[in-house]
């Protein structure tokens, strides 16, 4: 097992200069939701930090310390967000390689968006980011440091008036939205985007893979307007429903109903 370092965010502490993800983008995250000092699907964020460590060519991490770790930060948070952000420590100049990395691992909490419960009543409206992301399938689906794509996103929405937009590829596919992925239903079918070249495969979304039969698929704007429901979901603010995609509408409870109806209960929103 290689060494690590855990820092949280309430320690007095600061980042080495010479820290790869600083210097690199090179280290991956999960951000999830606490409730009653727990972490919400622990599992998938767990499996989703074991995929990015394999992929990105990272140490093992060593769970039993982080897990303890986890514990004891959040044990007093009723309602909250807890990031894990890993990189690969302290490297030389250049972009070799350590021979013994020793990885940072930073601990964060903050406060959870209450707006999210709102939009889960109202719906949001999407707009279309007009940056679009790289194809790069040795990322594609891992939630890496690097995510300068997504600042020029949110910077563009400034001038964009919704409550978030659908992001692109340049085949003009829909890959996800500045935070969140997406899917829809049509006539019973649940359908997301093809995330084989960029996007990040998230964690709500794997949970809801596990429970129902979602098709990954090629997808256009047309299209998606063309779905009985649409829905953006990640593991904060759950699946939540669209209002409307530009000057097309979605009527919220149709959509809830839609959504609710194929879950059984079993997977509610």
């Amino acid at each position: 097992m290689q060494k690590q370092q855990l820092i949280t965010t309430s320690q007095a502490s600061l980042v080495n200069t010479r820290d790869r993800g600083l210097n690199y983008g090179d280290g991956f995250f999960t951000t999830a939701k606490i409730v009653d000092a727990k972490v919400e699907l622990w599992p998938l964020h767990r499996a989703r930090l074991v995929e990015c460590a394999k992929r990105l060519a990272f140490p093992e991490i060593n769970f039993i310390e982080l897990e303890a770790a986890i514990s004891a930060y959040i044990a007093n948070e009723k309602c909250a967000v807890l990031k894990v952000l890993i990189t690969r420590g302290e490297g030389g100049r250049g972009y070799g390689l350590p021979d013994q990395p020793q990885l940072n691992i930073v601990l964060s909490l903050s406060a959870y968006p209450s707006h999210y419960d709102e939009l889960k009543l109202t719906g949001l409206s999407l707009a279309v980011s007009p940056i679009k992301l790289a194809a790069q399938p040795l990322f594609a689906g891992l939630k890496t440091l690097n995510r300068l794509e997504q600042v020029m996103i949110k910077h563009a929405m400034q001038s964009q008036q919704c409550d978030d937009v659908l992001v692109l590829d340049h085949q003009n596919h829909v890959i996800e939205t500045s935070a969140a992925n997406v899917f829809a239903i049509k006539a019973g079918r649940i359908f997301t985007p093809q995330l084989n070249e960029c996007g990040i495969k998230g964690v709500y979304l794997q949970s809801l893979c596990a429970k129902l039969p979602v098709e990954f698929v090629q997808m256009t704007v047309e299209q998606l307007k063309t779905m009985d429901a649409v829905f953006v979901c990640n593991s904060l603010m759950a699946a939540i429903p669209v209002a409307a995609i530009d000057n097309v509408k979605f009527e919220i409870k149709t959509s809830l109903s839609v959504l609710n109806g194929l879950t059984a209960k079993e997977f509610t929103c």
